[in-house]
């Protein structure tokens, strides 16, 4: 993993090599499966796994957010994760949900967290441990960084970035990234209209993984994003429907490639779509058809 910009990622191995320190009441390790909701970890999961429902867990239940600071405190509090915690994330989807939660742990300043590479999907196919019992961890204190902003882009971000030409990467599919469709097949569609943001050039999340789930190499991310990050000087932003799969591209750019002012536009199509009088662009090019 030493040739990615960043040492953030862990294999199965790795991981099935620590269940001990994971099922352990010692905070120093944890492990942690991030799905959209805890079917999928109810019916098995790695050994010493917290499961964190993303819908619930992971966003204010108030207003359309990441968790507040205080919120975010509690949540890895009552889980037994403390500040110097290894915090390693793995979920389905290739790490869709996961990807998300590592970019709000960075949100809030936590040092060590890792993605498990390959997600669920690869730990469940290639035969590693797992068991239907869920961990219960003695209660921590934690203790959240103020948000660094620096990892994420806002409405008045985007439109900054629009007028000032900087690269914008929609990681969503051609159908939707051409307002065909407005979300994936059986998903909920959350925005009103379709399209893309104008000048955003379509770049699949799933082209950033291997037919496993793992990562591609640095070499491979910096070809695939190479116009991008020619153009890309000052900053690039990421967005997709939801914001889960901008966090796999934001974790692609910012993390394993170092292109360090790569921000999540988290509020993504669900907001862009429905903002009155927001410029949006039909058809399969960054200019329209």
């Amino acid at each position: 993993m030493t040739d990615y910009a960043k040492d953030v990622l862990v294999d199965a191995d790795w991981v099935e090599a620590h269940l001990d320190e994971f099922q352990s009441d010692d905070p120093a390790y944890r492990l942690v499966e991030v799905d959209v909701d805890t079917e999928a970890y109810d019916s098995g999961h790695a050994p010493g796994a917290i499961g964190f429902n993303w819908e619930t867990d992971l966003q204010d239940q108030t207003q359309r957010d990441v968790l507040t600071k205080a919120d975010f405190e509690a949540l890895n509090a009552e889980h037994g994760i403390a500040n110097d915690s290894t915090v390693v994330l793995y979920g389905d989807n290739s790490n869709w949900f996961a990807a998300y939660t590592y970019w709000q742990y960075k949100y809030y300043g936590h040092d060590d967290v890792k993605l498990l590479d390959g997600g669920r999907e690869y730990w469940i196919e290639n035969d590693y441990p797992t068991t239907e019992e869920e961990p219960s961890f003695p209660a921590t204190e934690y203790t959240a960084s103020d948000p660094d902003e620096s990892i994420r882009a806002y409405r008045g971000d985007v439109e900054d970035a629009i007028d000032a030409g900087v690269p914008l990467v929609d990681v969503r599919s051609p159908e939707e990234y051409s307002g065909e469709i407005l979300a994936p097949p059986g998903l909920q569609e959350t925005a009103q209209r379709g399209g893309h943001i104008p000048g955003a050039r379509n770049i699949s999340w799933a082209s950033v993984t291997n037919d496993d789930g793992t990562f591609k190499t640095k070499d491979e991310l910096e070809d695939l994003y190479s116009d991008v990050l020619a153009a890309g000087d000052d900053e690039i932003v990421a967005y997709c429907r939801i914001g889960e799969r901008s966090s796999v591209a934001w974790f692609a750019l910012h993390e394993l490639v170092g292109a360090d002012q790569t921000v999540n536009y988290d509020g993504s199509w669900t907001e862009w779509g429905n903002l009155v009088r927001a410029p949006i662009v039909k058809g399969s090019e960054p200019g329209g058809e």
